[in-house]
């Protein structure tokens, strides 16, 4: 059965990042995934998390400036690029993460022959540093149409980045949200990418909600998913269209029922 873990950056948003940890443990998750928590001291959300007795998953590197939306593939940048991954890869460790998701950033079409050597690059020399503490890094093709000029949209490319770098701790995050977006063909792009895949999330296309409604099939693709063999998580990166515990009932059947 599908397992899915609870997105933080969307979900019970309502909340301070500490109450939303304890509010996804109490709707029956038993697995996060954070997006920026760097506000927030990492011994208190370890506390949370240890006290919920919740599997921490990932986190994402810092966007950069007001605007940005990472720096991994941006030409010039490398110095800062470094230390927004140092002070992931910190947190990440402090926390007892096992992921770190590595935001590519913008670039303009000209810049993308230069951009393809950065980012190739940056994840190699941070995968060195990383496979020391067991922490994997994820790329993750995003639609330009909710990020333009976002340097890697398909997976076609994320799988070439990944294999070009050849670090086994480099791993794709595949999003079936985006992937619908881009080129769709889920599952025959599931089963052909996974040896490269790290983790799945989804959200409803094209609304971003609940996935029990919009253009994709969810209970075929969390089939599949099952079929496939998939051992890891599905991230469940929505926005909720109301509270978020009034719209998991899609979530009932996989497990996801309230502890208290």
């Amino acid at each position: 059965m599908p397992r899915f873990a609870a997105n933080l950056g969307y979900l019970f948003t309502e909340r301070p990042l500490l109450e939303r940890i304890d509010a996804a443990a109490a709707a029956g998750f038993k697995a996060i995934e954070l997006q920026f928590p760097y506000d927030v001291p990492p011994d208190a959300v370890k506390a949370a998390i240890e006290r919920n007795r919740i599997t921490i998953l990932g986190l994402n590197t810092l966007p950069g400036r007001e605007g940005e939306f990472g720096l991994a593939a941006v030409p010039g940048r490398q110095k800062e690029w470094q230390a927004l991954f140092t002070r992931a890869l910190d947190y990440a460790s402090a926390i007892g993460a096992s992921a770190i998701h590595c935001l590519a950033g913008k670039v303009a079409p000209e810049q993308r022959p230069a951009a393809d050597r950065v980012f190739h690059d940056n994840l190699v020399q941070a995968a060195e540093v990383a496979v020391a503490k067991k922490i994997q890094l994820l790329i993750e093709p995003i639609n330009g149409r909710d990020r333009p000029n976002y340097f890697l949209n398909h997976v076609e490319h994320a799988a070439a980045v990944i294999e070009r770098a050849a670090k086994p701790n480099i791993r794709m995050q595949f999003d079936f949200y985006h992937v619908q977006i881009v080129g769709g063909d889920l599952i025959h792009r599931l089963e052909k990418f996974l040896p490269l895949i790290g983790h799945l999330q989804c959200a409803a296309v094209p609304s971003r909600h609940e996935p029990d409604e919009g253009e994709i099939n969810y209970a075929a693709v969390f089939e599949a998913v099952d079929k496939l063999g998939y051992q890891g998580w599905i991230g469940a990166e929505y926005r909720p269209r109301t509270r978020t515990e009034e719209g998991l009932g899609w979530a009932r059947k996989y497990g996801v029922t309230p502890s208290r």
